[in-house]
């Protein structure tokens, strides 16, 4: 069974598309494979910054042949529907065959295909991946049509096997396939030829190439740590760059640099950025002073002054670079010193979004916000405020104009320059936390509350303004902003009701978009400081318009509807993301489906508990046993109502009871009726569903020994009444008619 071989050699690949390239490849080469019917044991792409490379193992020698049989017209069918059967099957009539079917005579076509050579086969699809291939900017040179990420410079298509190898006869825009390569474009020995993958894959090392990436990057990282560690210092870890740094050269050679004195004084942080995203340095640390005091880099080629000269170039842009950095910090911490006040000015002309205002503008309602959800975490109502209103501060600074990446953490230093309180700095750089299901939750009571306003402003804003996520597109990530306040809410184990907040900041939004007259505006004014305190908010609303001399004008009875409706909108989504987090630690959807429909909805610490509970629950015998009785008892009962017209909820009465089983369900229903409201006003969901789990035994004996709907019409209607209450108590705990089983 044939391998194969494939390179894609050209100019340089930028890093960033080498590992997708490589996977396109592989991925589009073996579904052709497969469509034509040729299977394969193994496959596997590579990529350097000159090439992209696909080894195909244990092909089989041809596709398989094909016999297709296709119904045509009725036999005595107009000529013209036989000649375009005829075209369509690419037969003749003579190869036609009549056969009996149910409606009479019918032509039948049989179509043989014999199998394909694999070579032929590959030939085919590489040339039409070659030609459409998805690279995310591609480029034409020469006087060809073919498109590529750089200048195509040739082409191997190779298969062999133990004793032979052969190229496939591919050519494009004028590029043979061939079975030679070259190695590295510095160190190299030219062009040589290859007789298959070990062979190819052998000679490119001895020609100063390391073909796989994860090679390379192991051999950065070794040569790296081991510079560090021989002076004493550590290497700062960075997967990120240690793969870009591998895709930008196909050998690479470890060199050490100085940082000049003039600039270990910067913040870590700043010299880590500013040399990652301007050179593509790694930071190396003197973990005993603290300080980032050297660089390292990493050359493509082997020099004979052992990098000496590239590393006096390194330095020099280097110096430059950290230049305007130093330059950059030192204007900031002028500014910073004062207060930050200018910048806080400035975020008034810096618009937000074109219907949501300005920086400036977001920063008074995420203030205000922040000062009412202060009591959640008991916070400082002082700390709270200022952390809200420096938060975004450093959005105005040199600095972050430079690295936008440094947002928050330079607020945080500017802040401690500022003589702002430490709750206070740690606020402005972790209000934008989390950012990602394994980022870190912030703890502290103002950094945690600052990041609740910050999300909740975020998601209110873009929900009065119908910018929501629809499918695959979410522009200003609100899924992930929502995945935030779960997880705030939840690690904190924080109890919001987050409708009264989200109808507080709804009405800041919607009162922002809209021009109002003056008799509105006295209206908002009085309305706005009633919000003040979102948990009175509607229930002095109706004073305050009372109040208003005059009819309510239109548009703020308008905005006084739509408040609830978007709240509750809102909250579906969040429901929605809930339910995805939940799921990923195991929480079947049907148990939090079950538990939002239940009273505090909103509450998420409360709905998770109620769900953590019910599922629990339901992963023992007893569990899963009382919900089949539940769901008998209430299937009966539904049934019962429907057929009857009438509700049975009026309280069963046990001196109709006929035998022991009904005697013993009616006292372990008494029982457990109290013990379980108790539990459940305690939020006492386990306690509630293990008292639950008391009514398994009387429920099965129950129903084998008595037969609900009786002649007798009595009894009936009381056993009916008293699986209403059966259905009452187990209700009380979840929706237990929304668990699937």
């Amino acid at each position: 069974m044939p391998d194969l071989l494939i390179e894609l050699f050209s100019e340089e690949i930028p890093a960033r598309m080498q590992a997708r390239a490589a996977d396109d490849l592989k991925k589009r080469m073996t579904d052709g494979l497969v469509a034509a019917g040729i299977t394969y044991a193994g496959a596997q792409g590579f990529s350097t910054p000159r090439r992209l490379t696909l080894a195909i193992d244990g092909l089989l020698e041809e596709s398989p042949g094909v016999r297709e049989e296709r119904k045509g017209p009725k036999v005595g069918a107009p000529d013209k529907a036989i000649e375009g059967f005829l075209r369509g099957a690419g037969v003749s009539r003579d190869d036609l065959e009549k056969r009996e079917t149910p409606k009479g005579p019918v032509f039948f076509a049989v179509i043989e295909k014999p199998g394909r050579p694999v070579s032929e086969v590959v030939v085919e699809i590489l040339e039409v991946i070659i030609r459409n291939f998805p690279w995310p900017k591609s480029m034409r040179w020469g006087t060809g049509s073919l498109r590529w990420v750089r200048p195509l410079h040739s082409i191997i298509c190779l298969l062999s096997d133990e004793t032979s190898h052969v190229v496939a006869p591919l050519e494009v825009d004028g590029i043979k396939a061939g079975d030679t390569t070259e190695g590295h474009r510095f160190l190299g020995s030219g062009s040589f030829a290859v007789t298959g993958f070990e062979d190819y894959e052998a000679k490119l090392k001895r020609d100063n190439v390391l073909l796989r990436a994860e090679e390379r990057a192991e051999k950065i990282w070794n040569d790296a740590t081991n510079l560090a560690f021989a002076q004493g210092l550590d290497m700062i870890d960075d997967k990120g760059l240690l793969a870009e740094v591998a895709g930008l050269v196909e050998w690479p050679v470890v060199l050490m640099g100085d940082i000049a004195e003039d600039f270990l004084s910067l913040p870590p942080e700043v010299l880590q950025t500013s040399m990652k995203e301007h050179q593509k340095f790694f930071s190396v640390k003197n973990f005993k002073t603290g300080r980032i005091e050297k660089f390292v880099t990493v050359a493509n080629r082997e020099t004979a002054d052992d990098g000496a000269t590239i590393l006096a170039g390194n330095q020099k842009v280097l110096f430059a670079r950290l230049s305007d950095a130093k330059f950059f910090w030192e204007n900031d911490l002028r500014v910073a010193k004062t207060g930050g006040g200018a910048w806080l000015e400035s975020l008034s002309n810096v618009t937000f979004h074109n219907r949501l205002g300005t920086q400036g503008e977001r920063i008074e309602r995420l203030t205000a916000l922040a000062d009412e959800l202060a009591t959640v975490t008991d916070a400082d109502p002082h700390h709270v405020r200022e952390g809200a209103r420096f938060a975004k501060a450093d959005l105005s600074s040199e600095m972050v104009y430079e690295f936008p990446e440094l947002q928050g953490l330079m607020g945080r230093y500017y802040a401690d320059y500022a003589g702002l309180s430490p709750a206070v700095a740690a606020a402005a750089e972790e209000h934008y936390s989390p950012l990602g299901p394994s980022d870190e939750v912030p703890a502290a009571p103002v950094s945690v509350v600052v990041a609740l306003a910050d999300k909740l402003d975020t998601m209110t804003g873009f929900w009065v303004i119908d910018e929501k996520p629809t499918g695959s597109k979410d522009p200003f990530a609100l899924r992930r902003a929502a995945l935030g306040v779960i997880r705030l809410v939840l690690k904190n184990e924080l109890r919001l009701t987050l409708c009264k907040y989200f109808e507080s900041q709804l009405f800041r939004h919607e009162i922002a978009q809209n021009v109002w007259d003056d008799e509105s505006k006295t209206l908002i004014q009085n309305l706005t400081e009633k919000i003040s305190d979102p948990g009175v908010f509607w229930t002095a609303l109706p004073s305050v318009l009372d109040a208003f001399d005059g009819d309510l004008p239109q548009p703020i009875k308008e905005l006084l509807s739509r408040l609830p409706e978007t709240s509750r909108d809102l909250l579906g989504f969040f429901h929605d993301r809930l339910k995805v987090y939940l799921r990923d630690q195991g929480i079947r959807h049907d148990v939090i489906d079950a538990c939002i429909a239940m009273p505090g909805k909103d509450d998420l610490s409360l709905l998770v508990k109620r769900a953590r509970a019910l599922q629990d629950f339901l992963a023992t015998d007893d569990g899963e046993s009382l919900l089949q009785g539940f769901k008998r008892a209430n299937n009966i009962l539904n049934q019962a109502e429907e057929k009857d017209g009438v509700e049975y909820s009026y309280g069963a009465d046990a001196k109709f009871a006929e035998n022991d089983s009904e005697l013993a369900l009616f006292a372990a229903l008494q029982i457990a009726e109290g013990t379980i409201s108790s539990a459940i006003e305690a939020e006492d969901f386990a306690s509630a569903m293990r008292q639950m789990a008391s009514l398994r035994a009387p429920i099965d004996s129950f129903f084998e020994a008595v037969q609900v709907n009786s002649d007798n019409e009595v009894l009936r209607r009381n056993r009916l009444n008293l699986l209403s209450r059966i259905r009452t108590i187990c209700l009380r705990a979840a929706d237990l008619t929304r668990v699937e089983g």
